[in-house]
């Protein structure tokens, strides 16, 4: 309302409506739940094609080259490939530690009878996929693929439910969420309690420092991001030396960023009726604000207290999740599902355990871990679920829950780091899994659900 009065006193630079009809429709675009995983999509097919064309070794050999950073006495070198893997994914990981703690503090997951069944589902989602990847894999170096089938793409499950349109209640987008951010802190303790090899005291010893550093920051009410930011990067090189692998960085600096801020909205309103009047005396003493110097500070201090009504997080939260939705995440895309698939040995890598045990793991695994402890907390009458959901949805969700893309190649890396045939067939399995996944997905709420749920 307060734009559209604006809208007749406002400068328009030469340009501005030429680059406003081309960037509004973008942007809209750019904010549509689907757009994040129609574009994961694609740069995963792309990276697929480029693995099996004639660009192949190309596409490899541009991946393996190192870069460095750094002098003589310190610095870091890595390829592409993990660069990418490490540093990149300490972003994403960042944003999922921000949604984590929003959640568990304000959101669904703060209230622990709306929480608890969707705890479950996750809980049900993670252990019975890992029991199904087991019977495939009893023993010897596959065993570290145990928790590649336990991870569900926020990002591919959501874009895929979101193609459904008006046809699914907005209780499950809630249910789907919530189960997803207690799967990713189930995948975020998994990595660092099961997939770390060596430990480096000292390193580990600089983590705890710089963690106590910005616990005392987070005490001692700094809410400026600036200090957070440059903390986490060493907070970053330090968890990179350790051996613990160093996208937890992004975790842990979540936890200790603010998330209550410094104002109430009722205090902000009634600064905001103060200063509004100060700056209509002041404005007419003189209108324009570059020659007067009281009007712009009245105005910053009105900016620098809406700054304050809002949690340091949530500023944070919202500015990453743009980056890594449509940059962190495709380009992870790129650099890791690029399987070469040899056509003539397609039957035996389809059967391979490693590969069956990934695949089953995601699609029947989720599906009876989801949907099995849902209903077992339901009917001990330990929780409800929400008016709007029933078990078809569950159901609906539980094969949503088998897209386990993004966290699942990234459990693959780590587990068969040393093992790149035993990685390629984990690679084929989370792609086959992750498509009949979703596919199944869509078609069972697409004929079980009505048109009539609302869904935004």
């Amino acid at each position: 309302m307060i734009l559209k009065k604006l809208e007749g006193k406002q400068y328009l630079a030469p340009w501005e409506k030429a680059f406003d009809r081309v960037l509004t429709p973008l942007e809209e675009f750019i904010h549509r739940q689907t757009t994040s995983g129609i574009l994961l999509m694609l740069f995963a097919l792309f990276s697929l094609f480029l693995a099996n064309s004639q660009w192949s070794d190309a596409y490899h050999h541009l991946l393996e080259r190192h870069f460095t950073i750094g002098s003589e006495n310190f610095r870091i070198d890595k390829s592409i490939h993990h660069w990418i893997n490490d540093g990149l994914m300490a972003v994403f990981f960042l944003v999922v530690g921000l949604e984590l703690k929003r959640e568990l503090l304000v959101g669904e997951l703060s209230n622990p009878k709306q929480a608890l069944v969707p705890i479950f589902a996750a809980l049900g989602g993670m252990l019975v996929p890992s029991l199904i990847y087991l019977a495939f894999n009893p023993s010897g170096h596959t065993l570290n693929g145990w928790g590649i089938p336990m991870a569900t793409d926020i990002a591919f499950a959501l874009g895929t439910l979101a193609l459904l349109g008006n046809r699914v209640p907005k209780g499950l987008l809630t249910f789907l969420v919530a189960l997803a951010i207690v799967d990713d802190l189930g995948a975020v303790i998994i990595i660092a309690l099961f997939y770390t090899d060596t430990l480096n005291l000292s390193a580990l010893f600089t983590v705890a420092l710089v963690l106590l550093l910005l616990i005392i920051l987070n005490r001692g009410g700094i809410r400026s991001l600036t200090p957070y930011l440059l903390l986490g990067v060493i907070l970053w090189i330090a968890m990179l030396k350790s051996g613990v692998h160093a996208t937890l960085a992004g975790v842990l600096l979540a936890f200790t960023i603010p998330i209550r801020p410094k104002y109430d909205p009722k205090h902000l309103l009634s600064e905001i009726e103060q200063m509004t009047e100060q700056i209509r005396l002041l404005y007419l003493k003189e209108s324009n604000i570059i020659k007067n110097q009281e009007l712009r500070s009245r105005v910053k201090a009105l900016g620098d207290g809406i700054k304050l009504v809002q949690a340091p997080a949530q500023i944070l939260e919202h500015k990453l999740h743009l980056p890594s939705a449509y940059i962190v995440i495709p380009i992870f895309a790129l650099a890791n599902a690029g399987v070469s698939i040899n056509w003539t040995s397609i039957g035996e890598t389809l059967v391979h355990p490693v590969s069956i045990g990934v695949t089953s793991g995601l699609v029947v695994g989720k599906l009876l871990g989801i949907t099995g402890f849902s209903w077992l907390v339901v009917k001990s009458g330990f929780a409800q679920l929400p008016e709007d959901l029933t078990m078809k949805h569950i159901i609906g969700a539980g094969l949503m829950g088998g897209i386990g893309f993004t966290m699942s190649i990234f459990i693959a890396e780590l587990g068969f780091a040393d093992y790149p045939q035993d990685l390629l067939m984990a690679k084929t399995g989370i792609i086959l899994g992750s498509l009949i996944a979703g596919v199944s997905g869509f078609v069972w709420l697409y004929f079980t659900c009505d048109n009539n749920s609302k869904f935004p």
